[in-house]
């Protein structure tokens, strides 16, 4: 049995891998000590190895993990195990997004990261829709009973909010912005992969995976099927724990 753990900025992902197959895993939220919470939930367990990635792999490695992998690296695996042919992957975290380009052996030969600006990020969405009044499991429902089309002019967090509550002056709807910002997102995420090549088809995973509204609207605009894992939060966890499986 091997562990993979991804010490996000905004959740903590346990994956636990034996035989080459995903047996467990957790996603809880992060605390101010993230790897006492990862102490914990490895805990229950009796892995060979741990190996951590995310943001928090370092932190990892000084109290528990036996050895650390990249995020870039750890979802291409992570990917790939769950669509084997994969070859671009879209991640999309709390804090950052990456495009990642794999070769036919799975191999990362290009990879390209948003991780200077909220924007395009959960944490983006979280704030959009704190503005809004809407929890973030809402907002996405709320965008997909819009259909008005209103151009959100920044991708900045703080000049974003104060656009928000001009369109909400204005009278337009939550539901309309709503739309507004997500397609907004969904246009940064695009031009991060049109940089990159989409090819023809795409594994979507992170957190904001798990919105129905931009996996439609990624699509759509793409005109690739985009996929998404059953558990798109632990794709990370899982590349890790494989990861430590072949290093046995």
């Amino acid at each position: 049995m091997t562990l993979g753990v991804d010490l996000g900025s905004r959740t903590i992902k346990l994956a636990v891998v034996q035989d080459g197959r995903l047996v467990d895993y957790e996603v809880v939220e992060s605390s101010f000590e993230p790897h006492r919470q990862a102490q914990t939930m490895i805990g229950k367990y009796t892995p060979r190895v741990v190996a951590a990635t995310g943001y928090g792999r370092h932190l990892a490695q000084r109290h528990f993990a036996q050895q650390v992998i990249t995020e870039i690296k750890a979802h291409a695996i992570g990917a790939r195990y769950f669509f084997h042919e994969c070859r671009t992957i879209l991640d999309v975290g709390g804090q950052d997004s990456k495009v990642i380009a794999l070769n036919e052996a799975g191999q990362v030969v290009n990879f390209q990261m948003n991780d200077k600006c909220a924007a395009g990020t959960g944490r983006f969405l979280e704030m959009m829709a704190a503005v809004l009044g809407y929890g973030l499991d809402e907002f996405g429902v709320a965008a997909a009973q819009s259909d008005q089309t209103i151009p959100i002019n920044s991708m900045c967090a703080v000049f974003a909010e104060s656009e928000v509550i001009s369109l909400k002056n204005r009278g337009f709807s939550p539901q309309d912005i709503a739309r507004a910002i997500h397609l907004s997102v969904v246009d940064r995420l695009a031009g991060m992969l049109e940089r990159i090549g989409v090819g023809e088809s795409l594994v979507f995973s992170g957190g904001v995976a798990n919105n129905r509204f931009i996996v439609e609207s990624l699509q759509k605009k793409l005109g690739v099927p985009v996929h998404v894992p059953g558990t798109p939060d632990i794709v990370g966890a899982l590349g890790a724990a494989i990861h430590a499986a072949k290093e046995i």
